[in-house]
């Protein structure tokens, strides 16, 4: 399981994107599961970070989810 960051705004987006495709690309697991229950301020960027890590995911074969996400995201 992997774990967001409390903060992902556009500042940090590209940061944490590229951390989480490491983990995607090293994890020999076929399911990813995100967890983002520490995300506590976010902006659109974190969206679009959980969408190209969904993308990553399909890309290589693996299912995709993200849980106890914020009710805003």
């Amino acid at each position: 399981m992997l774990l967001l960051p409390a903060t992902i705004t556009l500042r940090e987006s590209r940061d944490t994107l590229r951390l989480l495709a490491q983990a995607l690309r090293s994890d020999k697991d076929e399911g990813v599961v995100i967890d983002a229950s520490p995300l506590a301020q976010f902006d659109t960027s974190a969206l679009a970070v959980l969408l190209e890590c969904q993308r990553l995911a399909q890309a290589w074969g693996k299912s995709f989810s993200v849980r106890q996400a914020p009710p805003m995201l």
